[in-house]
Formats: structure tokens, C-alpha cells, sequence
């Protein structure tokens, strides 16, 4: 009941203005906060070596916008629909979804924080049917109950990434679809390491897992923020799997590809990614020490 209450709230500000206070709200953190600052910009000067300091914390500070006016359209999502969704965004290769779903296996998604994966998802469901989402549980209740309600006011499932495994497999074999983002460090027990932008990143294995066990044909898909404040979801082709034999091969094979994809769409807009997340902070060490 909070959560709505505060949603509805949020709701009657318009739109402009609450994007106003969330670029405002970005330049206050981005100084407030010297350790997530300092993470930040170590990781663009890390990504972009050949750019200049200067450069880097622009975009830093772009960063933090980006990730606010996500929070910013978020309050928007429950009066989305097919009427007015073409002011909020635009889609293509939505015919490479729809004939993944004709084979019948579900289908797996995957893309990253890039843009507005929220509005993404929103979109998609409205255009097509409703898909399962794969998230981490929130530590406040208040968030964790608003955001999950938000994400079901268009009909999308919100499934916990703990022990999800099987579910997934299951609702795979149902013919499901899984959105699964896959861009956030993990522990060196829940991925394989994969090259990120010249660094070892562990990265999850499930959705290589996934792919290789069901069969179920992987799409990319990203929502971009366009510069007149609207996004374009663009869906890819079905990437083709490796399937050798070797187990462990394939699912580093696969996860590398998925990863390289995810990483060509931030060097492209590298303002609209989630940079001030610890992507490495797993290291390989750990994993030969507890081997």
C-alpha cells in the first residue's frame, strides 16, 4: 500500500521536472560520494586508456545521469500501452523475436544496466506477451515490493536469481521467455572469467547453461536512450551456439560471445552503461586458491 501510495505521488510530477531533479539528483551523488566517484572513473580510465582524464569523468558524471533517468521513467511504466507506446520508444527486430518463438523451445534474452532496460522489457511485453525477468532481490522491502509491482503492472514475472536453475529450465520446456541481464560481476563459484574490455570479469555461466541444456535459441537486446529522450529496443539475431562436447569449453565460449556482445554496445554509447558497479572485483586468484 506505501509503495503505491508513494508511486502515485511521484506519478503527478511531470515528467520534464522529474527528469530535471534526477540529473540534479546524479551531480549531487557524483560529488557526495567520493568512493563510488573514485570506482567510476578507475574503471573508464581502465576501459578507455587512451582518452583523457577530463574526458572520463564527463562521462562518469553522464553515467550517473543515465542511471537516474531510468529511476526518472520508471514511475511511468503502468500507463504504458500500445496507444501511446511509440512516444516512449521504438522497436526493431521484433521479427527476430517472434520467429525465435515459433521453434517452440522458449526463447532467452539477455543484454545488460545499458540505457533503459526497464522500459525495454515494459515494451516488449506490451507489443508481444508477457516474459519472466531474472533479477537480484532488492534489500529494502519497500523498493523490492514498489519495483516488482511496477515491472507486473504490464503482466512480466519477476523471478529471483537464487536457485533459479531449474525454474528456468522448466519454464523454458513451457516455451517461456527469460530476460536475463548478464553484465554484473558475480562470485568466482557462479561464473567463468571472460575478457571485458581487456580485463578478466567473472561472469554468470547460467545463460550459457541454459542455452546448451534446452536448447532454447539467445537473443541480445538492448534499449537505447536517443537524444530526443526516447528509446529504440533493438532485438538481434539468434546467435548461434557451440555446442563441441567439451562442457566447460562451450560454456566459456558462449559467455565470452555474449560478453563481447554487451561490450561493443557500451564502447558505442559508453555514457549509457552502469560504470560505477565493480564488474572486477571477483579475481581469478580466488578461484585457483579455493580450486
Amino acid at each position: 500500500m506505501k509503495e503505491k501510495i508513494i508511486i502515485n505521488v511521484i506519478n503527478h510530477i511531470p515528467l520534464r521536472l522529474r527528469r530535471c531533479f534526477a540529473v540534479l539528483a546524479a551531480r549531487m551523488f557524483f560529488y557526495l560520494s567520493p568512493k563510488h566517484r573514485l570506482i567510476t572513473i578507475h574503471n573508464l580510465t581502465r576501459a578507455f586508456p587512451d582518452r583523457s582524464l577530463r574526458e572520463m569523468i564527463g562521462l562518469a558524471k553522464k553515467s550517473y545521469e543515465s542511471f537516474t533517468l531510468v529511476v526518472a521513467d520508471f514511475f511511468d511504466i503502468p500507463r504504458l500501452n500500445k496507444e501511446n507506446l511509440h512516444r516512449w520508444i521504438r522497436v526493431e527486430g521484433l521479427d527476430h523475436y517472434t520467429e525465435a518463438r515459433r521453434e517452440g523451445k522458449g526463447v532467452l534474452l539477455f543484454g545488460g544496466h545499458f540505457g533503459n532496460w526497464e522500459i525495454g522489457n515494459a515494451a516488449l511485453a506490451i507489443l508481444t506477451k508477457p516474459f519472466i525477468f531474472i533479477y537480484r532481490v532488492l534489500d529494502s522491502p519497500v523498493l523490492e515490493t514498489g519495483i516488482t509491482g511496477v515491472r507486473a503492472s504490464y503482466g512480466n514475472i519477476s523471478l529471483p536469481k537464487e536457485n533459479a536453475m531449474r525454474p528456468m529450465i522448466r519454464l523454458l520446456k513451457q516455451g517461456a521467455t527469460i530476460n536475463l541481464l548478464i553484465d554484473q560481476n558475480v562470485a568466482w563459484y557462479e561464473g567463468v572469467f571472460v575478457d571485458f574490455f581487456g580485463r578478466q570479469a567473472c561472469t554468470t555461466s547460467g545463460l550459457a547453461l541454459l542455452a546448451m541444456h534446452t536448447k532454447a535459441p539467445v537473443l541480445p537486446a538492448f534499449a537505447r536512450r536517443l537524444p530526443d529522450g526516447r528509446y529504440l529496443l533493438k532485438i538481434g539475431r539468434k546467435i548461434d551456439i557451440v555446442r563441441s562436447g567439451n562442457r566447460d569449453d562451450d560454456v566459456l565460449v558462449n559467455t565470452q560471445r555474449f560478453t563481447r556482445m554487451i561490450e561493443e554496445q557500451i564502447r558505442e554509447y559508453p555514457e549509457q552503461w552502469f560504470w560505477v558497479h565493480q564488474r572486477w572485483k571477483t579475481r581469478p586468484c580466488q578461484a585457483r586458491q579455493k580450486g
